[in-house]
């Protein structure tokens, strides 16, 4: 009987059928089917009703195990006795009847020997339990034969300690005792029946393992029972130490700590630091980070646990996603396909029910059942991001790529690139592939750097462009990115179309007539070389002075794309170069630690008298600089510094677009140059938005990104690279006498947790005791002080609301942030800390 809907384990029984739940990663309904290859039963119908497709597709006809497997679909809930009488009555042979959704190992050789031996119509296993209460009690005598049933009785009826198992041998002639059409059960209206009517039913007790699995108690108490040894059924895996199981091709790192008894399933990772406790069932497939502590919890197939993750007696559905620092909690329960967000929690006993989203830093104290919740945006600021193969699939590309497609014209040019790592190349192709369905022709532009494929997009006309690569500073998450026509990151509005036609599944399709076709980019390196080194008024600087002083800099190219067309660069320059790491790799990129080779860089240049040092970054859109004296400029010093050195480039008045997090500093050169400081929002995508639309000569980001529009409008750290050395050289002077001409002063940030539905409230009482100060309201509220500023602005995808401070020096700038913070709760009557 495989056809119960599972109400009580529900939302594990939401999205499967209950007989489905792994116990020790194996289905229920599979440790009762292999039960009775075991003991000889050699054809089986299953009674199969919620969702019957899916047992159906798992056991097919059962040929692969050496039985013949047949289906019987209850259209109505027919009860038990029906649900039997359907599929078995008219064969005229006796049968066995069992649940799919108990954990036994019962003797069924011994029970269908002790039917025959008591010549019974129906013989019941039962057994033996301290508090029956819950079951129904069988009342035997010494013959063995059953004198009375009580379905579920109160303790002053209680006159036995035996109870209904649930597992029956029926002969042919019970069937004329079982209604036809309409719904009965065995326990509560068959064999009392047939007992009245004096027909003679058998009790056999059953010494054995017998579990109804239908809480969520019962459901871990099993996998419990199953790792001790309770049970008489095997655990699939090697036994690699006392009461440790792991499945073929999983991975423990050597620095995971594993207590038994524990089983991994097949394929699963463990990595570094990360901890699975006893009573631990960890599925196939199922990946868990760094650092993640683990105890009596059950995790189903293809989860993902991130690093630091934290779970106490909780069970994780197939194919969530627990973020890095999430906590469940003592009996919480994610349903399949959830997304629990970074450092969320889960709070004991709450039930996030198939497919809910979790956003990062919420705190859930009560099941999610029905809400959706705030649904996220396939495409955010920065493309598609998210773990490989989790998030981020081959199947989502080509959605993706079709969806955007649909919003260009049919017969259009795309541009597509990746970086160096296979997750990149996967992703590319399936790109490729959507473009292509959609009738959109493709320009492979293979390896290359995300400022190179804007270039492209520009130079050759194209309607727009894609680039997959892995996302910096994180080897397991990728980010798809999309680009307009002018090679600049879809806008908000741009992404709207690209959304709405994922979620209506309203993507183009091409006939074969139709279908676009893929070329190869032709002498794009060169092309792009030319331009970023053409003489002024087409170029973006007089390169002349820097070919007379054939400075010395110091480059690490960190393995990046940027390795395959800074060659062609430099030797356009003149300029005497030692080359770090001038070579693509992704296995070193995933592992750079750019502070410490910025450390090297810094003793290179020390070493070598060399006038500059930099490490650009993989993608090829920002520099970290080194100056002359060997000082690692930080975030602030080497926006302040770049902008130093860019802007005597060009004209008086020219308008420069920098985030509202830019310090003060900033603003002070741009204004001291005679420019004008727009302001924008925080994103890459705003500040190139705001420097295009404006007409901007400059725009420059945090963390060492800038941009020129009316060469590319994006970051580019090789433009950026070309232009400091060239302003540098025209004007004899050193890096180190810029950042010590404008030091930028020391800044703090916190952040304060936020409902999303408060954020609205938040910001008109902040604004409200505001009023009458210097404000810019680019992005949140920026207030101009004295000695700094402050910023306030809420985290456009999480549940957060962050500060900026800027001050005198360290202890003035963390003081104002905790002052704001302060005026944050007040104003809102407590926000969380």
């Amino acid at each position: 009987m495989a056809g119960g809907e599972g109400t009580r384990l529900r939302p594990l029984t939401s999205t499967q059928p209950k007989p489905m739940l792994p116990i020790g990663n194996r289905p229920l309904l599979e440790r009762v089917v292999d039960l009775l290859a075991r003991h000889g039963f050699e054809e089986i119908t299953l009674a199969v009703g919620a969702r019957a497709e899916a047992i159906r597709t798992y056991f097919g006809d059962g040929s692969e195990r050496g039985l013949r497997i047949v289906y019987a679909v209850e259209e109505a809930p027919l009860g038990t006795a029906g649900a039997v009488r359907r599929a078995v009555a008219g064969s005229g042979e006796a049968c066995l009847v069992l649940s799919g959704d108990v954990l036994t190992d019962a003797d069924l050789t011994a029970l269908v020997g002790f039917h025959a031996e008591r010549g019974a119509e129906v013989t019941v296993a039962v057994q033996r339990r301290d508090d029956p209460l819950d079951f129904g009690v069988v009342v035997s005598g010494p013959d063995g034969l059953v004198d009375r049933f009580l379905e579920k009785p109160s303790r002053g009826r209680v006159l036995s300690d035996t109870v209904n198992t649930g597992i029956y041998v029926l002969e042919p002639s019970v069937w004329d005792a079982v209604p036809e059409g309409r719904a009965s059960d065995f326990a509560e209206e068959v064999l009392p029946g047939l007992l009245g009517a004096g027909r003679r039913i058998a009790a056999y007790v059953a010494d054995c393992y017998w579990e109804d699995v239908g809480t969520l108690q019962a459901y871990l108490r099993a996998q419990r029972d199953l790792l001790d040894g309770r049970v008489a059924l095997r655990i699939d895996g090697f036994r690699v130490a006392e009461g440790i199981w792991l499945g073929e091709g999983s991975e423990v790192d050597p620095a995971a700590v594993l207590t038994g008894p524990a089983v991994i399933g097949p394929r699963a990772r463990v990595e570094q630091g990360a901890e699975i406790g006893a009573y631990c069932c960890i599925g196939a497939d199922v990946r868990v980070g760094p650092e993640a502590s683990i105890e009596r919890s059950v995790v189903h197939d293809h989860a993902y646990l991130g690093g630091g993750v934290s779970l106490r007696g909780s069970v994780v559905g197939r194919g969530a996603r627990v973020r890095r620092g999430a906590r469940l909690e003592e009996g919480s329960v994610v349903a399949d396909d959830c997304l629990i967000g970074a450092g969320a929690l889960v709070h004991p006993g709450v039930a996030v029910y198939p497919g809910k989203t979790i956003e990062d830093g919420a705190s859930v104290d009560s099941s999610i059942v029905w809400e959706a919740g705030r649904r996220r945006s396939v495409l955010g600021a920065s493309g598609a991001t998210g773990i490989a193969n989790l998030d981020v699939t081959p199947e989502l590309a080509v959605r993706l790529a079709m969806a955007f497609a649909t919003t260009v014209r049919r017969g259009g040019r795309v541009m597509v690139s990746r970086d160096t790592s296979r997750v990149g190349r996967m992703l590319a192709r399936a790109l490729m592939s959507g473009f292509n369905a959609a009738g959109v022709d493709v320009v492979d532009l293979e390896v290359a750097t995300l400022p190179l494929t804007r270039f492209a997009v520009r130079a050759m006309d194209g309607d727009g462009g894609a680039s997959a690569r892995l996302s910096p500073g994180d080897d397991q998450s990728v980010s798809i990115r999309f680009f307009d026509r002018r090679g600049v990151d879809l806008s908000a509005a741009d992404r709207k179309p690209i959304d709405r036609i994922m979620v209506r599944h309203d993507a183009r399709r091409s006939l074969a007539g139709e279908i676009g076709d893929v070329t190869a980019a032709g002498r794009l390196a060169e092309d792009y070389t030319a331009a970023l080194t053409a003489r002024p008024p087409a170029g973006l600087v007089d390169l002349d002075p820097l070919r007379a002083g054939r400075a010395k800099v110091v480059l690490d190219y960190a393995y990046g794309a940027a390795s395959f067309i800074m060659p062609n660069v430099l030797a356009k320059l003149g300029a005497d170069v030692l080359a770090l790491n001038p070579y693509a790799s992704t296995r070193a990129a995933i592992g750079f630690d750019r502070e410490e080779h910025a450390a090297e860089v810094a003793r290179l240049v020390v070493a070598s008298g060399a006038q500059l040092g930099a490490v650009i970054d993989s993608d090829g859109e920002r520099l970290t600089l080194v100056d002359d004296t060997g000082r690692v400029l930080d975030a602030d010093e080497t926006l302040v510094a770049l902008l130093a050195a860019v802007l005597p480039a060009e004209p008086s008045g020219a308008r420069v677009v920098l985030p509202v997090t830019a310090p003060a500093a900033a603003e002070e050169v741009v204004l001291g140059h005679g420019g004008q400081v727009l302001w924008s929002g925080l994103s890459e995508a705003e500040v190139l938005g705001a420097a295009n639309d404006s007409g901007a000569s400059v725009a420059a980001g945090a963390g060492g990104g800038v941009a020129f529009p009316r060469f590319l409008p994006a970051f580019d750290a090789l433009a950026t690279l070309v232009v400091v050395l060239g302003s540098l050289a025209a004007a004899g002077l050193r890096l180190s006498e810029l950042r010590r001409a404008h030091p930028p002063r020391p800044r703090a940030h916190r952040s304060v947790a936020t409902p999303f539905e408060r954020t609205g409230a938040l910001m008109r009482s902040l604004l409200e005791e505001w009023r009458g100060m210097d404000l810019i309201f680019a992005e949140g509220i920026r207030a101009r002080l004295d000695d700094g500023w402050i910023l306030v602005a809420p985290d456009p995808d999480a549940p957060l609301t962050h500060v900026w401070a800027e001050a005198r020096d360290p202890d003035a700038a963390a003081a104002r942030a905790a002052e704001v913070l302060q005026a944050l709760w007040r104003l809102e009557g407590g926000l969380p800390d």
